[in-house]
C-alpha cells in the first residue's frame, strides 16, 4: 500500500469511527462495582497496566480509543490522516472542557504525549508509544502534527496508551502527588473524587462530558482481589457488579436468578517468562539450595523443556473451568501479526526430559517461581499447577506468590529468575516491542522484558516491520519475527483467558476484549 492509500484508510477509519457526541438523560443513580486488582497509581503515565487502566480511563481520555472488539475509533480527536509520508496530523474535538472547565487543547496534547519520558520508577516505562516521535507541531489550537524519523504506520495504536492531561493542572506534578488527588483533572465522563489505596476510588458524573452522560451520578470502584470475598459482596448487595468472576462460582453464579453473568475471549496473553541471559541468575540453584553459576534458563533447550512440561490443557480444563484457550502465540487469532503456524505446544513430559538430559541436566535443578496472586484469573493457581508438572521432570519449583504492586516493581527491576505475566495487546507489535526486543531505552524497546532476552534474529524483521506500509509484508515480518522469539523460548505462552463479569439483575454490561471494566458501560434496565 502507498503513501497516499495508506493516507485514505486511515483518513476513513477516523471518520467512520466518530464517536456520537449527544447526551442522554442523567438519571440519579449509584453505582458500585467490584475489581479485582487495585492500580499500582493513580498516575495515567504511570505504567500501562490494565489494573492501572481500567480506574485511568474513567477520568482521563486518549486521542483514540478502543471500542468493546478492540477497534480503533475517535476519542480526543475527532479525525487523524497522513498529510506526507512521515507526519501525521489529528484534529481535535472543540470545545472539550477538563474537569476544572479549562478547555483542552493542543498545548495539553503535546505535555502529554511529553510527560511519559519524564517518569521515574516506572515498572514499565509508557514512552514506548512515543520515541517513534521526533517532533510535534502545534498547527492551531485544535491541530497537532507528530512527526516520526521514517514511515511509522503504527502512530494510531500506540497513541491507545497515552491519556491527555492538563498541562496546567499537571506539570511540575510526580507520580506520588496523583496519588494523593493533585493533577486529576481529566476530559473523561467522571470526576476524581477521592482514593484509598488497595481499598477503593470514588467518583462523581462529568455532567460538562462532551460525549454520552453516563447514567450513574455516583461510583465507588472497590479492590477486592480475594475471589470469595468479591463474589460475596455481589450476593450480599455491597455491590452491584464484580468482574473476573471466580471460576469455581461459575456453575453456581449462572444458575443464580438474581445475578447475571457476562463473558468475552480476552485479548491477553498469560505466559511464563524466564532469566534466559543472567549466570547465575538470583533464584536458579540446585536440589541443595546452591545457586548454579551457570543457569540452565539461558539453554534455549532447557526452555524448551519447560514448555513441552506445562500441562495448558489440564489448566484450561480444572484450573479455568474452560474459560481459557490454550496458545503459543502472544497475541490473539484476530490480532494483526498473529502467527498461525506456531502451534499450541503439547504436553509431553517424556520428551522435555530428552530435552532436558540433551541439555546436560538429567538431575534436574531448583527455582523460585515468582507471580502474583491478584492480578490474572487463578494466577497463583496456574503457578502452582506449572510447579507441579516441571516436578515430573526433575525441576524442583517453589511458588512465590505476591500482590501485583510489589511484585511488578521487583520484576521491573529483574530480581526474579521465573514468573507468570500477561499481555493484552492489539496487535503483535507491543509484545515484540516492549516484551521480547532487546533493552533499548532510546528507542523505547524492551520496557517490559523482564525475561531479558535479547536475539538479532528477532530483531532485523521485527525492526523491519515498524518501517513497513504494506500490511501484508508488515504482518508476515511479525509473524516471522515472533516465531523466532517463540521457539526460542524467549516466553512460553500459556493462554488466552476469558474475560467475565456478574451483576445483580437488572444491570447489564458491554463485555469487552480488552478487559476493562468501565463503570459507563453498565446500564440498568
Amino acid at each position: 500500500m502507498n503513501t497516499k492509500k495508506l493516507r485514505h484508510v486511515f483518513q476513513a477509519i477516523a471518520l467512520t469511527a466518530l464517536a456520537c457526541s449527544f447526551a442522554g438523560p442523567a438519571i440519579a443513580a449509584e453505582l458500585k462495582v467490584a475489581m479485582s486488582s487495585p492500580p499500582t497509581s493513580m498516575d495515567p503515565h504511570f505504567y500501562y497496566a490494565s489494573a492501572n487502566a481500567n480506574v485511568s480511563e474513567h477520568i482521563f481520555e486518549s486521542l483514540v480509543k478502543l471500542d468493546a472488539d478492540s477497534h480503533i475509533v475517535a476519542g480526543l480527536a475527532e479525525s487523524w490522516k497522513l498529510v506526507n509520508e512521515r507526519t501525521w496530523e489529528f484534529k481535535l474535538r472543540k470545545g472539550v472542557k477538563f474537569h476544572d472547565g479549562s478547555e483542552m487543547t493542543a498545548e495539553d496534547v503535546i505535555w502529554s504525549l511529553d510527560r511519559p519520558a519524564m517518569i521515574v520508577n516506572s515498572p514499565g516505562k509508557m514512552d514506548v508509544f512515543t520515541k517513534e516521535i521526533i517532533g510535534k507541531k502545534i498547527v492551531d489550537k485544535y491541530t497537532v502534527q507528530l512527526t516520526t524519523a521514517q514511515l511509522y504506520p503504527l502512530m494510531p495504536v500506540d497513541l491507545v496508551a497515552i491519556l491527555i492531561v492538563s498541562k496546567r493542572a499537571t506539570q511540575g506534578l510526580s507520580s506520588d502527588d496523583f496519588n494523593q488527588g493533585k493533577g486529576m483533572i481529566g476530559t473523561g465522563p467522571f470526576k476524581f473524587v477521592s482514593y484509598s489505596r488497595d481499598d477503593r476510588v470514588e467518583l462523581a458524573r462529568n455532567d460538562a462530558y462532551w460525549g454520552q452522560k453516563p447514567e450513574w451520578d455516583k461510583v465507588t470502584i472497590r479492590f477486592i482481589p480475594n475471589n470469595a470475598t468479591r463474589m460475596a459482596a455481589l450476593l450480599s448487595g455491597d455491590v452491584q457488579a464484580i468482574e473476573n468472576v471466580p471460576t469455581a462460582d461459575l456453575p453456581q453464579a449462572k444458575n443464580n436468578p438474581k445475578i447475571t453473568i457476562f463473558s468475552k475471549v480476552s485479548q491477553r496473553t498469560v505466559y511464563v517468562y524466564l532469566d534466559t541471559r543472567r549466570s547465575p541468575s538470583p533464584f536458579v540453584t540446585d536440589k541443595s539450595g546452591v545457586l548454579l553459576v551457570k543457569s540452565p534458563l539461558t539453554n534455549a533447550d532447557v526452555r524448551r523443556a519447560i514448555s513441552m512440561a506445562i500441562n495448558r490443557d489440564a489448566i484450561k480444563n480444572r484450573i479455568m473451568e474452560g474459560l481459557a484457550e490454550p496458545t503459543n502465540n502472544m497475541v490473539p487469532p484476530t490480532a494483526f501479526g498473529y502467527n498461525p503456524d506456531l502451534k499450541v505446544v503439547k504436553y509431553d513430559p517424556d520428551g522435555a526430559k530428552k530435552l532436558m538430559e540433551k541439555a546436560g541436566y538429567k538431575d534436574g535443578f531448583a527455582v523460585t517461581f515468582h507471580t502474583p496472586n491478584n492480578r490474572y484469573i487463578n494466577d497463583e493457581k496456574i503457578a502452582q499447577v506449572i510447579a507441579q508438572n516441571l516436578s515430573r521432570i526433575g525441576i524442583a519449583v517453589k511458588v512465590d506468590a505476591s500482590p501485583m504492586a510489589t511484585y511488578a516493581s521487583r520484576g521491573a527491576h529483574h530480581e526474579y529468575s521465573m514468573g507468570l505475566l500477561g499481555w493484552g495487546p492489539i496487535e503483535a507489535s507491543s509484545p515484540l516491542r516492549a516484551l521480547l526486543a532487546c533493552e533499548d531505552a532510546k528507542k523505547g524497546y524492551g520496557t517490559q522484558n523482564w525475561s531479558l532476552y535479547c536475539n538479532p534474529a528477532m530483531m532485523a524483521p521485527m525492526e523491519k516491520a515498524l518501517l513497513t506500509e504494506d500490511d501484508a509484508e508488515r504482518s508476515r515480518l511479525f509473524q516471522e519475527s515472533m516465531a523466532v522469539a517463540i521457539n526460542d523460548g524467549a516466553v512460553l505462552p500459556i493462554h488466552q483467558q476469558f474475560t467475565t463479569w456478574a451483576t445483580q439483575k437488572g444491570i447489564v454490561y458491554i463485555p469487552r476484549t480488552d478487559e476493562r471494566t468501565y463503570a459507563f458501560d453498565f446500564r440498568s434496565h
